[in-house]
This record gives structure tokens, C-alpha cells and sequence, in this order.
């Protein structure tokens, strides 16, 4: 489980406007939501969900394979 230690900002009304958090948890986070895949770790990931919904056995390798 991840916690996540924040600062919230708020305007002179009294309304959260911005949230901070330490950096080494944002990247935490943007890692657990795959923010940091490059472009082409991106297309391979579409790639391979076209081969799963077309269901495309020769796309993938055996796990005894590996």
C-alpha cells in the first residue's frame, strides 16, 4: 500500500486548488500507472491487446519457453 504525504493549497475562500506531494512518491505513482512507458513500450502494449482480443496464439510465447 502506498502513502502518499501531501500539502494541499487552497485559495482565499477556503478551496483546494493544487496538491503537493514529495517527488519520489510521484514517481511512484506515475510508475504503478505506467505514465513513465516510452512511446514504443506504449505501442507494443496495443499491439498485444489487439493479438489477446483477436485471440492471436502466435503472437505470444509459451511459458515453458521461457
Amino acid at each position: 500500500m502506498l502513502t502518499i504525504h501531501q500539502k494541499v493549497v487552497k485559495d482565499v475562500n477556503g478551496n483546494p486548488t493544487e496538491v503537493i506531494i514529495p517527488w519520489e512518491e510521484y514517481k511512484k505513482i506515475e510508475e504503478s500507472l505506467g505514465l513513465d512507458l516510452s512511446q514504443e513500450a506504449i505501442e507494443d502494449l496495443k499491439h498485444a491487446k489487439i493479438d489477446r482480443d483477436n485471440s492471436n496464439k502466435d503472437a505470444y510465447i509459451d511459458l515453458e519457453s521461457i
